[in-house]
This record gives C-alpha cells, sequence and structure tokens, in this order.
C-alpha cells in the first residue's frame, strides 16, 4: 500500500499528511523512546521530521540541539536518511540567536553537525528579527542553497508585512523563496494564522505546516475538568478548559470523534488538515502508543457538515 504524500507547496517535495514533531526528543522522550517512535512513524509511512536547533534548550543542563542530535544519531544507525525529509529551524539557539548572516551561517554548520547529514531539507528561520533587513536574511539563505547545505527555505512566527518584503525580493533579485510557512494554528488558537497572514500564504504558493497542532496536548481530549494530568506541558493545556471556546470545542470534537470512530486527536488534525493553504500539521507522540491516533489523520477525511460544527466551535 502507498503512503499519502501531499506537495509541499512549490518546492517539489511530497510530505506525509502528518510531520513528526521533534520537540520532545531528549526532553520528555530519552533516545531509546526516541528512536522508537521515529521507527513506527517511518514503518507507517511516514517521511516528514520537523526540529529546531534550539530544542530543548529551556530544560536544565541542556543547551540547545539535544533533539537535532538525537534525530541524526538515529540516521545515522538506520542508514536511511534519503527516504526522510528534515526540517530544522535556526535563530533561538543560545549560541547563534537572530538571523544576521553570521548567527545564520553559524546555525546552519551547527545543525548539520548534529544532524550527521550534508543538508537539511527544510530550513526555517525560526522567529522572525526585524533588526536585520529582509534582504540580508533572505541572501543568507540563498547563499545556503547554492552551498548546497539547504535544498528548501521557509519561515516560522513572521509577519504578513516581512513574508510579503521577504518574497517580493526573491522574486525581485531572483533569489530562493520561501516554500512553507509554520504557523501557530489549531482548533482553539486560530487568530494568529487566519486573515492577513493566511492570505499571504495561500496568494504566494506557500504551504503551511502548523506547530502546536493540538494546542499542547488539549486537543487529545485527555484534559477534563476535575482530571489531573502529569505532563511537562499540562499548565499551558489545561487552561484551555477556562475559556469557553475551549469547552465548546471539546464538545464538538467529542461529538464527531464518537459518531466517526475515531480518536479526539485525530478529529482535531484532520480539522486542521482541511484549512486552505495547510500541508501537514505537527504533532508529537512521546511514545509509540501516542502515535496511532495522530497518524490516522491520513486517512480522516472530514464533510463539509463537520468542518463547519467544528469551525463554529472555535470561533
Amino acid at each position: 500500500m502507498t503512503s499519502p504524500r501531499i506537495p509541499l507547496g512549490t518546492s517539489g517535495l511530497q510530505v506525509f499528511p502528518l510531520a513528526l514533531g521533534g520537540n520532545v526528543f531528549g526532553w520528555t522522550a530519552d533516545q531509546e523512546q526516541s528512536f522508537a517512535v521515529l521507527d513506527a512513524y517511518v514503518a507507517a509511512g511516514g517521511n516528514f521530521i520537523d526540529t529546531a536547533d534550539v530544542y530543548s534548550a529551556w530544560v536544565d543542563g541542556n543547551r540547545g540541539g539535544e533533539s537535532e542530535t538525537v534525530i541524526g544519531d538515529w540516521l545515522a544507525s538506520r542508514g536511511n536518511r534519503d527516504d526522510v525529509l528534515v526540517a530544522t529551524k535556526a535563530g533561538a539557539h543560545p549560541d547563534h540567536r537572530g538571523l544576521s548572516a553570521g548567527a545564520v551561517k553559524g546555525a546552519v554548520d551547527a545543525s548539520l553537525t548534529r544532524l550527521r547529514t550534508d543538508r537539511i531539507d527544510l530550513f526555517y528561520t525560526h522567529f522572525d528579527d526585524e533588526s536585520v533587513p529582509v534582504e540580508e536574511i533572505v541572501t543568507t539563505l540563498d547563499q545556503l542553497v547554492k552551498d548546497g547545505k539547504v535544498r528548501h527555505i521557509a519561515a516560522s512566527n513572521i509577519s504578513p508585512e516581512r513574508l510579503r518584503a521577504s518574497l517580493d525580493f526573491s522574486e525581485r533579485e531572483g533569489l530562493a523563496r520561501y516554500v512553507a510557512l509554520q504557523p501557530h494554528y489549531n482548533l482553539v488558537s486560530r487568530d494568529t494564522y487566519e486573515g492577513a497572514l493566511q492570505d499571504t500564504a495561500a496568494a504566494a504558493g506557500l504551504a503551511a505546516v502548523p506547530y502546536y497542532a493540538l494546542a499542547s496536548g488539549f486537543l487529545t481530549g485527555k484534559y477534563r475538568p476535575g482530571t489531573p494530568v502529569e505532563s511537562a506541558r499540562s499548565a499551558t493545556a489545561g487552561g484551555h478548559l477556562e475559556s469557553e471556546r475551549g469547552r465548546k470545542v471539546l464538545a464538538a470534537l467529542d461529538r464527531v470523534a464518537g459518531e466517526r470512530g475515531a480518536e479526539i486527536a485525530t478529529v482535531a488534525l484532520a480539522w486542521l488538515a482541511a484549512q486552505p493553504t495547510v500541508a501537514a500539521p505537527i504533532a508529537s507522540a512521546r511514545t509509540v502508543e501516542q502515535l496511532p491516533a495522530l497518524l490516522a489523520v491520513a486517512g480522516l477525511r472530514l464533510t463539509d457538515e463537520e468542518i463547519a460544527l467544528l469551525t463554529e466551535a472555535s470561533a
């Protein structure tokens, strides 16, 4: 059986409908757990792994790069580099902050070393750095593509105005152009992406690869009133229960999931996958047992009525 593939914007890359988030690798998942999750994801047809050079510098004793190191060791041990697409990001690592030419070049070389590879398939600017002109950022990224260190470039956490200016400069000068955008976007967090940013992405043919696709776990349905959850992200996820939007979304997800015989997380991802510009939501799994509900998004297509129900609940 052939695994489903989605075009990633204008890049020519074909990706599995779920990107596997690497933020937990080297944080809440040790190397053994991480390898098991990566193995299971690929065995199910997955080919799109997302990480960042800063993962997981926020943990005591970590410096950033732990996730990339785990993924690099896994790629080397499995000998499957040509079978997967690796996306990483630069701009937030403690040793390479910002998007100056020097910071970006240093970040890429460090990422390549940790990933134990000669190229990054999709390279994001993690957070826009408005102290650096878009002309400098794009020119630096273009050189990385020319050098063969990066295949395609993308942006995350950027304003519509800076995104448009970057695209215009690329087109005017004939330089490498963003092919994807990684926004914060899910059923309970729609305001950042929908509107001008989504419109800019659509007009430019960019693919959206949303992060926090499950709202730090809230959209898995495990957070309920009076039910404690042991998780490093429980404070963030549990906070959605306090909002009317969060409670309405949970009720709508319960209804659709019950009628379709699907996991709540699968339905939440399927809603996201059905939105304009979205190619592949990002979701992470700490254990192999958490993967099936995420992978199932590849086979669940919601009806127009179900999409409308969830959209209204999350308004």
